[in-house]
């Protein structure tokens, strides 16, 4: 078992899209052991984001990321990583595989809804920064 973080994006709770994507989680076996909806300010994103604090298309990013509530999850389960990976689908929304939230939801690679963790160091130093 092991945990992995979620974020559900400003543009999907905008979109009154939390407990759709919740379920899509849910459905593959995943549990969320826990969550919370929070304004997000630009230290956090910072810290969560920080190989991207210095590249052209992060101040966008961190606008669009504090433009909105985000929703925090931490969901458990068999190989929880890669599975929501998979669940997600690929960054660019165009390039996901239907039926993933990304396809589904997203309209860019920006506005793709949801935020999963690359790999089990990164789930555990993003989990500790947003629980």
């Amino acid at each position: 078992m092991e945990n992995t973080l979620v974020l559900i994006k400003p543009d999907a709770v905008e979109q009154n899209l939390i407990g759709r994507i919740l379920m899509k989680y849910e459905e593959q076996g995943l549990v969320v052991e826990d969550l919370h909806k929070r304004q997000v300010d630009r230290a956090l994103l910072d810290q969560h984001y920080r190989d991207h604090v210095n590249r052209d298309f992060y101040p966008e990013l961190a606008e669009f990321m504090s433009s909105g509530p985000v929703v925090a999850v931490r969901l458990k389960g068999i190989n929880a990583i890669e599975k929501v990976r998979k669940i997600n689908g690929a960054t660019n929304p165009k390039e996901s595989a239907p039926g993933s939230i990304r396809y589904m939801f997203g309209s860019d690679i920006q506005m793709n809804c949801v935020h999963g963790s690359e790999s089990k160091m990164e789930a555990e130093r993003e989990l500790t920064l947003w629980f």
